[in-house]
C-alpha cells in the first residue's frame, strides 16, 4: 500500500502492490496474516526509519487518520475478495513495539495505536480477527491483555516473537556446559509455556522465530537448523496455535542480500530457490501422521517422537545441542510394542552427509555466481534419499537401531501391513 500527499495536500491511496501480494497468496490457497505497519510517511509524527526501505517507526501524528487508512485498506479488500474469505485472515498490529528499533513511542502509545487499529478492523467487519502485541521476547502480554480488558478493546489472538539468542538467553550461565546446554535447549518451550499461560483462552501466535536472529548466521544453512526446527516445533505441540518461521527465502529486502548462494540468510531456501536442510525439516514434519504417541527415554541431546498415521508410524529423531556445547554421534535403539505388523521400514536423513547442498557448493569451490547446471546439482544434493532400514519383528515388537550424527535428523517410516491399530 502507498499513501502520498497529492494536490492540495490531499491524501491519495494506492492498494495495487498490496493486492498483488494477496492475489499470489490466494492463488496458492494461503490465508494471510497481515502485519499492519510501518507508518505511512504523510501520517508519521517523526522521521526515524529502519531497514533499507526506510520503514517509519514513529506513532501517527493523528491517530484518527491512521484509523482511516486501516479502514480504507480493509474495506477495499472486503469489497475485492469478500468478507467471508477475509474472516479466515488475521490482522496483527505493528511489529516489536517493545524495542526502539521498530517503535519510537512508549508502551502507552502502542496501546493507543492498538485501540484505533482494532476499532478500524471491527468497524469494517466485526468478525475480522485482530491481535497483538507483536512484541519481541514474549514481552507485554499480561499488560496488553489487561489494557484491552480495562478499555473493552477487541482482541482475538495474542502474538509475540522469540529467538534462542534473545536476552537473557544469550547470557545464561551454569556450573557446567552440559547443564547450560540442557537448560537452553528447552528454553523456547519454557517461554511458550509461560506465554500460553499468560494468553489464557486466546489463541497464541508466534509470528517470528528462527534458530537465531542473526541474518548472517552460517548455522541457518546447515543441518543444525533442521534438528533445531523439528525439536522446537514438536516441543511446542499443544502450546502454540500458530508458529511462523522467519523466513521462507533468502531473497530478503530488509537488510539486503549477498550474491553468495550460502551466506547464512534467514530463509528456508537460497537466493536460487535451492532448499536448505531447514526446508527439508518442514517437509518431514508435513509428512507426519495425526497422532503423537508417548515415548519413553531421556538423553541430553537425543530426542525421539513417534507419530501415527492411518497406515504408518513415523519415528523422528534429532541429535541437537546449542552451539559450543558438547555433542557427538549417538546410537539409538528403538522398540515399538503392539504397533502392528510392518510391511517395510525406511529411513530419510538430514545431516552433514545427507540433504546438504551447502557442502556440495563448497565442493564446487564456493562459486559466488551459479550457472544453471550448478543450481540443478545443488537441488539434487538438497533432496532426502529414502533407504531401507534393517529391523526385527518378534512377539509383536518392532526393533531397530541406528546412529544419529551431531545436529542430525532421522525419520524412520514404518509401513503397517494391516493399517492403523
Amino acid at each position: 500500500m502507498s499513501l502520498v500527499l497529492g494536490e492540495g495536500k490531499k491524501l491519495e491511496y494506492s492498494f495495487l502492490n498490496a493486492d498483488r501480494i494477496v492475489d499470489f497468496l490466494d492463488s496458492i490457497q494461503m490465508q494471510p496474516l497481515v502485519e499492519l505497519s510501518f507508518m505511512p510517511e504523510p501520517l508519521a509524527s517523526g522521521s526515524q526509519t529502519v531497514f533499507r526501505y526506510r520503514g517509519n517507526i514513529t506513532p501517527p501524528k493523528n491517530y484518527r487518520q491512521w484509523k482511516t487508512v486501516v479502514k480504507k485498506l480493509l474495506a477495499h479488500w472486503r469489497d475485492f475478495y469478500g468478507a467471508k474469505k477475509m474472516r479466515d485472515w488475521f490482522f496483527e498490529v505493528w511489529n516489536e513495539p517493545n524495542g526502539p528499533t521498530f517503535w519510537s513511542g512508549k508502551q502507552s502509545d502502542y496501546f493507543k495505536l492498538y485501540q484505533y487499529t482494532a476499532e478500524a478492523v471491527k468497524e469494517v467487519d466485526a468478525d475480522f480477527s485482530v491481535g497483538g502485541p507483536a512484541t519481541a521476547q514474549n514481552k507485554w502480554i499480561p499488560q496488553f491483555l489487561d489494557h484491552c480488558r480495562r478499555h473493552q478493546l477487541p482482541v482475538d489472538f495474542v502474538s509475540t516473537h522469540h529467538y534462542p539468542n534473545d536476552p537473557p538467553l544469550d547470557k545464561m550461565a551454569a556450573t557446567t556446559s552440559g547443564q547450560l546446554a540442557h537448560c537452553r535447549r528447552s528454553r523456547l518451550r519454557e517461554q511458550a509455556r509461560d506465554a500460553r499461560r499468560e494468553a489464557g483462552a486466546l489463541p497464541l501466535f508466534y509470528t517470528e522465530w528462527n534458530t537465531s536472529s542473526d541474518d548472517r548466521d552460517p548455522l541457518h544453512d546447515q543441518s543444525y537448523a533442521a534438528a533445531f526446527i523439528i525439536k522446537t516445533i514438536l516441543e511446542a505441540n499443544g502450546l502454540v496455535d500458530l508458529y511462523s518461521f522467519w523466513v521462507f527465502t533468502d531473497i530478503f529486502a530488509e537488510t539486503g542480500f549477498a550474491s553468495r548462494p550460502f551466506h547464512g540468510g534467514f530463509g528456508l531456501m537460497t537466493l536460487h530457490g535451492v532448499p536448505k536442510p531447514s526446508y527439508r525439516a518442514f517437509e518431514l514434519l508435513h509428512g507426519l501422521g495425526e497422532e503423537l504417541l508417548i515415548s519413553d527415554g531421556l538423553h541430553p541431546t537425543l530426542d525421539v517422537w513417534f507419530v501415527r498415521g492411518s497406515k504408518k508410524i513415523t519415528v523422528l529423531l534429532t541429535n541437537s545441542a546449542l552451539p559450543e556445547h558438547e555433542i557427538k554421534t549417538e546410537r539409538a535403539q528403538i522398540k515399538l510394542e503392539n504397533a502392528g505388523r510392518p510391511s517395510s521400514v525406511t529411513i530419510e536423513r538430514i545431516d552433514e552427509d545427507n540433504a546438504n547442498p551447502r557442502r556440495a557448493w563448497q565442493e564446487m569451490g564456493r562459486p559466488e555466481y551459479l550457472k544453471p547446471g550448478q543450481i540443478e546439482e545443488l537441488e539434487t544434493a538438497s533432496k532426502m534419499m529414502r533407504q531401507k532400514l534393517p529391523f526385527t519383528f518378534s512377539n509383536g515388537v518392532i526393533a531397530f537401531d541406528l546412529n544419529v550424527p551431531p545436529h542430525g535428523v532421522a525419520a524412520i517410516t514404518i509401513e503397517l501391513a494391516n493399517g492403523k491399530k
